[in-house]
């Protein structure tokens, strides 16, 4: 049985703990403000340029000129998934769960015969796949989300690389894994395809698909519409990235706040208990020194 000493010291530690999580619970909230607005800026930007070049590409006549990012290599062999995560952790299973996504992803493309590879965007995603795909992993860009604010210069980093890539013949097929910011409550794992383009998933890809369901247009192109898909699918595969990582920072502070919120709370109630079981600990160990006084004071 522990001594009172014991308790105490135990008590001692826990209200340490719950001090700390404390602080890190009203960290994650005055961080997830400012990430959240900055995150639900990008978002109409992100999903018109995708629903607009949805209805453009629609009326494009796909040929051997067209951009391979547009029209693809003609083979989906080689996938890459470019996986975002949080660069710490501490914040619950926002990571776990996205990389539980990306590994049954992984495994249900390699039951059809494909080959993967990833680039990690986070230090969390890079370190959780190496132990499965160490040697699978093509890149990874650690550090951008301990920063503080998320620069368009941090995913023209990522698009860029992976363009290149692209062009060097790496893979026929990009996906894009991140945790799309929900609510504070709600962080969910999407998967969106950037090569060949195609409609994102997700909120707004209704209207999206409504709007590249309409109607066929005629469009003037000047210059050319392979020029202007050339300088505007980059872009968008940036832009898309660029949404993917600022959703991701959001969802991580918010998941932080939630798990750090818990850990308090479960602080507290250990402390109680250990409380109960100290008075209980200090009330036996009175009434048996008691007895010992008695029967003393009765055998004299």
């Amino acid at each position: 049985m522990p001594s009172l000493r014991d308790y105490r010291d135990r008590i001692k530690s826990v209200k340490s703990t719950r001090k700390i999580t404390s602080a890190m619970k009203m960290v994650a909230a005055s961080k997830l403000r400012k990430a959240q607005e900055q995150a639900e800026a990008s978002q109409p930007y992100a999903l018109t340029m995708a629903a607009m070049l949805a209805r453009v590409a629609k009326n494009v006549v796909i040929s051997p000129a067209s951009s391979k990012l547009l029209a693809g290599t003609g083979s989906d062999q080689k996938h890459l998934l470019v996986v975002v995560t949080a660069d710490r952790g501490l914040c619950g299973g926002f990571n776990g769960n996205l990389v539980k996504e990306v590994r049954a992803r992984a495994v249900a493309l390699k039951a059809e015969g494909k080959e993967v590879s990833f680039v990690c965007v986070g230090r969390k995603g890079r370190d959780l796949l190496r132990r499965s795909y160490g040697g699978q992993i093509m890149h990874d860009f650690a550090g951008i989300f301990g920063s503080g604010k998320i620069e368009f210069v941090d995913a023209d980093k990522v698009s860029t690389f992976v363009l290149e890539k692209f062009e060097a013949g790496a893979f026929d097929v990009c996906t894009l894994v991140y945790n799309e910011f929900v609510s504070v409550l709600v962080q969910k794992p999407t998967a969106q395809q950037l090569i060949p383009f195609k409609l994102p998933e997700g909120e707004g890809a209704e209207e999206a698909s409504a709007e590249s369901a309409g109607p066929l247009s005629p469009y003037d192109f000047e210059p050319e519409e392979d020029k202007i898909l050339n300088a505007l699918l980059p872009r968008n595969l940036g832009i898309q990235i660029y949404r993917a990582m600022l959703d991701s920072a959001a969802g991580e502070q918010a998941a932080r706040m939630t798990a750090m919120d818990n850990a308090t709370r479960n602080a507290g109630e250990m402390i109680n208990n250990l409380s109960l079981q100290y008075n209980r600990a200090r009330q036996a160990y009175i009434t048996k020194e008691l007895i010992e006084i008695i029967s003393g004071a009765e055998a004299l």
